[in-house]
């Protein structure tokens, strides 16, 4: 017995050492955009998408555990890994298509900060820039360790969708039924809303920033134990987030469901509810907002300068790593400038990077697969079929919900 305890206290001090990268990484998929996303697919459809979270909560789990073994077991970046193995001139066109799309999710980052704000009357010429000004000190005047637990602290604050959730007393049979009974229809609006869930809840950012902090916090093969547990957990909450979200707004909508237009519009749908359902639903929505608003940058900015090997990290000085500060800094300072033009269509910004993620997903995950299973690269931490089996069918799902988006789209155009 003894012997069990300490083991058990020593499972508990290195889980505690690791915390961080993997239940970061997955509670930030929570963005303004994924709650846009969640909030649309709960207006409009009401309990109707809630199957699909269980299926993605498992695509989810196989994608980041995935990349976090590999940080763990070779020390090195995701995009570290594909200039390697694929060379220079592919990881610079993925890198040009990853920019491009996390610029569009950054500026649906300053959009939810500007959106909920705008719930209490600030407008977004004061929340934008200040919100701008506090995400860049963040990074560039903290380290790894400072930001880590400003993160961790960050991930506390989402509790505030469940109870958002319980006070808009939905149909919880309902709910529980379609939770576990798949529809499918051939509408475009309904599979761009599929896409863009599959795209906010495994966002290809997520897989270059994971597997890059899993490195610059030092986790080894012998700590992955409970850096996969951390994963598998941050995984899992973050889906009973969005399961909250969509309910919440299913709840609200469910006497006249509708297209909504903004996340405000989200959380002002529960005033009837009361004047805390709103404000819950607000906080969460601003703490989201900023929280992916600093993540988001980082994410780019890591990868980029791991791909075309520069020197990144928050733990080196500006000197030591001009490239990744500035891109970080130009990042922040162009999605937040589009975000402050006025009439700029900020709703079908958030929804278009959602999608975006949704279609660049497959690509990344195929050079992700490809890498774990090389045996001069992983050596026995290759991927089980069983991971292998999840990876590709999610490859081969989101590709045939965009082709079958693209036809749908082409045959009518209105």
């Amino acid at each position: 017995m003894p012997d069990l305890i300490a083991r058990f206290k020593r499972h508990i001090v290195v889980f505690l050492a690791v915390l961080g990268p993997g239940f970061i990484t997955a509670m930030v998929d929570n963005d303004s955009g994924g709650i846009y996303t969640y909030s649309q697919a709960g207006a409009r459809w009401l309990y109707l998408p809630l199957w699909t979270l269980l299926p993605i909560t498992i695509a989810l789990i196989v994608a980041q555990e995935m990349c976090s073994r590999m940080g763990a077991v070779t020390g090195k970046g995701l995009s570290d890994l594909i200039r390697e193995e694929f060379g220079l001139r592919m990881t610079f066109g993925i890198m040009i298509l990853l920019v491009l799309a996390n610029l569009t999710n950054i500026v649906a980052e300053f959009a939810g900060v500007a959106t909920a704000l705008d719930i209490f009357g600030v407008s977004k010429f004061i929340s934008v820039p200040i919100a701008a000004v506090l995400v860049w000190f963040l990074a560039v005047k903290g380290n790894y360790q400072s930001v880590e637990k400003i993160f961790l602290f960050a991930c506390v604050i989402y509790v505030s969708y469940i109870a958002a959730g319980i006070l808009v007393r939905p149909d919880w049979k309902e709910a529980a039924i379609n939770s576990v009974r798949p529809q499918l229809m051939m509408d475009s609006g309904y599979i761009t809303m599929l896409i863009a869930m599959v795209g906010t809840t495994i966002a290809p950012w997520m897989q270059f920033y994971l597997q890059a902090a899993v490195v610059e916090k030092g986790v080894t093969p012998k700590e992955y134990r409970e850096s996969r547990f951390e994963v598998i957990v941050g995984c899992i909450l973050t889906s009973v987030i969005a399961f909250f979200i969509i309910v919440a707004c299913a709840g609200a909508y469910r006497d006249h469901p509708t297209d909504i237009q903004s996340a405000k519009e989200a959380a002002l749908a529960l005033k009837p509810f009361g004047e805390y359902a709103v404000l819950l639903f607000s906080a969460g929505l601003l703490n989201a907002s900023v929280f992916a608003a600093c993540i988001l940058p980082l994410s780019t900015a890591y990868s980029v300068c791991e791909g075309l090997g520069f020197e990144s990290g928050v733990s080196r000085t500006w000197n030591e790593a001009p490239i990744f500060y500035w891109l970080y800094t130009l990042l922040i300072v162009i999605g937040a400038g589009i975000v402050i033009i006025p009439r700029f269509p900020l709703v079908q910004m958030i929804l278009l990077s959602q999608v975006l993620n949704g279609m660049l997903l497959p690509f990344i995950l195929i050079f992700m697969i490809i890498l774990i299973n090389k045996k001069n690269l992983m050596h026995e931490w290759i991927n089980p079929p069983a991971y292998n089996a999840v990876a590709w069918i999610t490859v081969i799902v989101v590709i045939g919900m965009t082709l079958a988006l693209t036809g749908i789209t082409i045959r009518n155009p209105q």
